[in-house]
């Protein structure tokens, strides 16, 4: 393999495979990863119209032990797609293979090399590119991401995940607190089996008031074993980025298009009227006329608790599914939810605003259901086309006006759509892709 690595870091992930698995698991569940559920990678990345039928080809890119290459490999299972699983540790690519031994996934090529060097290896292009955890720990991350740019279709897309600044406080604190306990860069420097033993020694010590004990219950990685311990607070590489500096790289300096999703969370931790909806400010209104970008750079404030942001990159925005088509289908999804319940919930305050208390999220947020929203709620099955749920609401008109248009209808219903889809709990694909995306309804 070339040495276009740092050797630390490659010798962290032999020794300490991550994150931690045992393949055994795979005979009771299945490891789901946010990005790579297929109905969400063709709402946000292909305008709802992709049928992974094709020859879909998907990288991981710095695959670890195997996550979203399992995850990706069984939902594709039964199409001609094909998974490439790319990492430079040896240790975690045996693990990967055995997960999908257990599940006799036969759609994965193992390339064991650094990402650094997909220009050299031959591998052809991508319509999805997964990296996951992986440019923040390289030397040079704007490399990493031309080097992923270069091997992706002109119409394809990348799901990546990178550190949040904000949210990691307390780790880099702790960090740099275990850089001068370990005698970094010094003679007494301690080797890594000491390294943990100071870290676990500390942090059994620790007061309340150290930033990392205060802020313990975002992390989880600590808990997880030597592997964990290590990847979260010694690190060798690693770096963070904040929400304006992610849209100055990825947007500004490489022209691609932003939508984060934040884990079970969606845009919701990005968007002030969401994050703030317990006790709305006067300026809540005016917050939510701000251009995304800077609402999205308040919110990441606001909220305090984004430690990664996970997004997709795409060439434009014309890659999401665009709400007001009436060819576009609904569906509900990432958690049991059917209309009739989410019907009962909009329909709560008989068509005025209500707060919404969505638990799995946490989010809490005051939203105006308008007239319709509720009766459009219940008539989502995700079967019927919009166009399809327009007709059977204005077959049971009973008004004395005529019923609303099409438009009338998605102007109606914007409000109750957009706070379920910033939820990712309503998404939309178009007809064509319906077939795959079934599992997702």
């Amino acid at each position: 393999m070339p040495q276009n690595h740092l050797p630390k870091v490659k010798s962290q992930y032999e020794a300490l495979p991550y994150p931690p698995r045992n393949p055994q698991d795979e005979h009771k569940r299945l490891v789901q990863t946010w990005l790579e559920d297929l109905p969400m990678i063709n709402h946000y990345c292909f305008a709802g119209k992709q049928s992974f039928q094709n020859g879909f080809r998907a990288l991981v890119a710095g695959g670890g032990t195997g996550d979203a290459t399992i995850f990706l490999a069984e939902q594709l299972r039964h199409t001609n797609a094909e998974i490439v699983h790319l990492d430079m540790s040896h240790a975690s690519i045996v693990l990967a293979q055995e997960r999908a031994k257990i599940r006799g996934l036969t759609n994965i090529t193992w390339v064991h090399y650094s990402l650094l060097s997909l220009p050299a290896l031959g591998l052809g292009k991508f319509d999805y590119i997964n990296c996951s955890g992986v440019l923040h720990h390289l030397a040079d991350p704007d490399l990493g991401l031309r080097v992923l740019l270069s091997a992706l279709k002109p119409e394809g897309a990348i799901g990546l995940m990178l550190y949040a600044t904000t949210g990691r406080t307390g780790v880099y604190q702790m960090q740099a607190l275990m850089r001068m306990a370990n005698g970094a860069g010094t003679a007494r420097e301690a080797d890594d089996k000491r390294k943990l033993a100071n870290t676990r020694d500390l942090l059994g010590s620790l007061p309340a008031s150290n930033w990392f004990m205060g802020s313990e219950s975002l992390y989880h990685d600590h808990k997880m074993g030597d592997a964990g311990i290590y990847d979260l607070l010694l690190h060798s590489q690693d770096r963070s980025y904040s929400v304006g500096e992610l849209f100055d790289w990825l947007g500004s300096q490489h022209g691609m298009h932003l939508n984060f999703s934040d884990v079970q969370r969606g845009r919701s931790p990005y968007l002030p009227h969401m994050v703030l909806g317990n006790k709305p400010p006067a300026m809540a209104t005016e917050l939510r006329q701000l251009p995304l970008r800077q609402q999205y750079e308040m919110a990441e404030l606001m909220i305090g608790n984004i430690i990664t942001h996970s997004l997709y990159l795409t060439p434009d925005a014309a890659c999401v599914a665009p709400y007001g088509d009436a060819a576009y289908i609904p569906f509900f999804y990432h958690e049991p939810l059917t209309g009739e319940i989410a019907a009962q919930v909009f329909g709560s305050n008989k068509g005025q605003p209500f707060r919404l208390m969505h638990q799995h999220s946490g989010v809490s947020v005051m939203v105006n259901p308008g007239k319709y929203g509720a009766k459009i709620l219940r008539l989502i099955d995700g079967q019927k086309s919009f166009g399809e749920i327009f007709e059977a609401f204005r077959a049971g008109w009973h008004g004395q006006a005529a019923a609303p248009d099409n438009a009338a209808l998605f102007a109606d219903f914007a409000e109750s759509y957009d706070t379920l889809n910033a939820l990712e709990r309503l998404l939309l694909r178009h007809p064509d892709a319906a077939a795959t995306n079934a599992h997702g309804a």
